[in-house]
C-alpha cells in the first residue's frame, strides 16, 4: 500500500469480534474486525479464504450482512458487503433484548408508602 489513501470511504479503526461463514460451509470462524465502514470491513483471523468468495458476517448490533472477499494479505481479508450498512451501529454497547423478568423486577416509583404517623394522633396501649 502506499502512503497516499485513495479510498472514497470514511472508514473507523476499532477492534470487535464478528463471527463469519462462507457460503456453502457450515462452519463458523470467529475474526477480528480491524476496520469497519458501510461498504466493508477489514477482518483478521486464521480462516481461510480466497478472492471472491461469499460470506456472511454476523456483526454486533447490525445482525446478518453478506459480502464477498475483495482481497487478501496473510491473515488479513478485505470483505465488500452486498449492500451498506450503518458502521456506527457496530461501536454502541449491545443492545440486551428486553427481558420480562428485568421490567417486572424494576424498581417502582409510582407507589410510595405513606408519611409516618403524626406523634399527636398516637395513641399510648
Amino acid at each position: 500500500m502506499t502512503g497516499v489513501e485513495t479510498r472514497s470511504v470514511a472508514r473507523d479503526s476499532l477492534f470487535l469480534l464478528a463471527d463469519i461463514r462462507v457460503e456453502q460451509s457450515s462452519d463458523t470462524y470467529r475474526v477480528r474486525v480491524r476496520n469497519l465502514s458501510d461498504g466493508g470491513m477489514m477482518g483478521e483471523g486464521q480462516m481461510r479464504v480466497q478472492r471472491g468468495h461469499r460470506l456472511t458476517i454476523e456483526l454486533r448490533n447490525i445482525g446478518a450482512v453478506k459480502g464477498t472477499v475483495a482481497w487478501i494479505q496473510d491473515n488479513r481479508f478485505g470483505i465488500a458487503f452486498d449492500e451498506e450498512i450503518d458502521s456506527q451501529q457496530a461501536r454502541r454497547p449491545l443492545q440486551a433484548p428486553e427481558d420480562p423478568a428485568a421490567v417486572a423486577a424494576r424498581p417502582s416509583w409510582a407507589h410510595r408508602a405513606p408519611p409516618p404517623p403524626q406523634p399527636s394522633k398516637l395513641r399510648k396501649i
